[in-house]
């Protein structure tokens, strides 16, 4: 297949190239994508210039938007993060307060599944919070 030790560099080479290009496809699809200042008609277009003058599709994509991409990778980055921390706050935060939870702990004394001296720390617990 490789005559010589240039055609092998070469293929190399190209291997790369198109290695590069993927990984900017990916990129500038992303960033199309969570682009909300484009709209529909904009980002089949952009996506279409892309594919189909791949080189030329994503430099005139980078100059044209390129300053951006990092502000709405950080917004978006911002936005997993806020839902993320309210849905932990969410799950993490006691219900009812101290008074459900006293009842939770006097259910699990009466069916006996915890000590008095148990309950009795529970309750403290839940007292002091």
């Amino acid at each position: 297949m490789f005559d010589d030790n240039g055609s092998f560099l070469l293929a190399l080479f190209e291997f790369f190239l198109f290695f590069a290009w993927f990984m900017c496809l990916f990129w500038i699809l992303g960033d199309i994508f969570r682009s909300k200042d484009l709209g529909g008609g904009a980002k089949t277009l952009w996506v279409i210039f892309v594919i189909i003058i791949p080189w030329l599709g994503i430099l005139v994509y980078l100059i044209a938007r390129g300053h951006g991409m990092q502000e709405r990778q950080l917004e978006q980055a911002r936005e997993v993060q806020a839902a993320q921390a309210a849905y932990i706050k969410s799950v993490a935060a006691p219900s009812g307060g101290a008074a459900s939870q006293i009842a939770d702990a006097k259910g699990l004394l009466d069916s006996g599944a915890i000590t008095q001296a148990e309950f009795d720390q529970l309750k403290a617990t839940a007292l002091a919070s």
